[in-house]
């Protein structure tokens, strides 16, 4: 092993200027500053306390009564639970379910809603038995039980089955019949008209008018005009779960109805033939004449009343569709099945309707 020469051991021994100023930097970087350098973090502005003062003041004053007036609403909440609930849900349901529900067993939902051993629940069931076996009948739909519900039902078969427009709605451009009415046949008393529970007044109601028949139209035109059933279904779908969209075709096929009523009563007048159940209609005291019925029959439904009897063949008519209703109700009697109306021209298509009461109605389903 070799011995290092001096010069090789002094050069080791010695540190190089470099080293020296490192180290130097690094002593410097240990040493902690002086006290007078340091900040004093505990130091607050006078006027952070100043603010801080003033609204323990206020709190102080505001927190008893709104302590009490915390208390009074929890009160008041706790008081109208059950109310509340019962709102919210009503509108929460109306504003997201279906008012058409998806299909259901008809002998399911026989067994399930007449399950009991009274005379009325053995003669429903033999009444929905008596449509599966004999009818065909596999299927139903629940429609919403409300004001509007045959109109519902009989739309929402008109638009899933693809039935086009009636043959006089195709002659004439219905969003003018409002302003035919008022200024070439002098009904200017069509400003009474009620949009189920809205009311307007004047030059108002001829607008809300032409809103629902444009609509009315648009949906028509444009879920008919779709070939594919399944297409058609999906958008019946859609356009029955907007009440918005619901609440105006209803509106605009119950000012149809209108319309044709003031058809029918002029050409009464002028001695020409109109369908038999204008007579009927007529002849009561509460429709004597379109006024008449509008204010007495027309305008409630929707709000407070359905449709009756008369008025099932004035939809039939104004639609141009000869609507079947199996009232089971009257299950083994002569008017079991009715046709509103019943004699029709061969072009008209068929729609069909079921009810326990007279005053709900379902749509039944035929698969063979």
């Amino acid at each position: 092993m070799s011995v290092p020469s001096e010069d090789e051991a002094r050069n080791w021994a010695a540190p190089s200027s470099s080293e020296l100023h490192l180290t130097g930097f690094q002593r410097s970087l240990s040493v902690p500053p002086s006290p007078s350098s340091a900040t004093d973090r505990s130091t607050v502005p006078h006027w952070t306390t100043y603010i801080h003062s003033v609204f323990t003041i206020l709190w102080g004053k505001v927190n008893g009564p709104l302590r009490l007036l915390a208390l009074s609403l929890l009160s008041t909440v706790w008081y109208c639970r059950q109310r509340l609930l019962k709102w919210w849900t009503l509108c929460f349901q109306a504003k997201k379910s279906p008012s058409v529900q998806a299909e259901v067993n008809l002998l399911a939902y026989c067994a399930r809603e007449w399950n009991g051993d009274t005379q009325q629940a053995r003669e429903m069931r033999k009444a929905y038995e008596y449509l599966f076996w004999r009818y065909h009948i596999k299927y139903l739909r629940q429609v919403r039980g409300d004001y509007y519900c045959v109109l519902r039902a009989v739309l929402f078969q008109i638009f899933s089955q693809g039935i086009c427009f009636p043959s006089w709605m195709k002659e004439r451009d219905i969003l003018k019949l409002p302003e035919r009415l008022l200024y070439s046949q002098g009904c200017n008393w069509v400003q009474q008209f009620s949009f189920g529970p809205e009311k307007y007044t004047g030059s108002s109601v001829f607008i809300k008018l032409r809103k629902c028949l444009d609509c009315l139209k648009n949906q028509w035109t444009e879920i008919t005009g779709t070939r594919d059933q399944e297409q058609r279904q999906k958008m019946c779908r859609i356009l029955f779960a907007d009440e918005d969209k619901e609440y105006k075709i209803y509106e605009a096929v119950k000012f149809l109805m209108l319309y044709q009523v003031i058809e029918a009563h002029e050409s009464m007048r002028n001695g020409k033939n109109v369908p038999s159940f204008f007579t009927l209609l007529f002849s009561r005291d509460t429709s004597s004449d379109p006024l008449s019925f509008m204010m007495n029959h027309l305008n409630s439904v929707g709000d407070t009343a359905g449709l009756d009897q008369i008025e099932m063949f004035l939809i039939g008519c104004s639609l141009e569709v000869k609507i079947k209703v199996f009232r089971l109700c009257m299950f083994g009697k002569e008017d079991f099945l009715v046709c509103y109306p019943e004699e029709v021209p061969r072009e008209w298509q068929e729609v069909i309707l079921l009810t326990e009461d007279d005053a709900h109605y379902f749509i039944p389903v035929i698969r063979r």
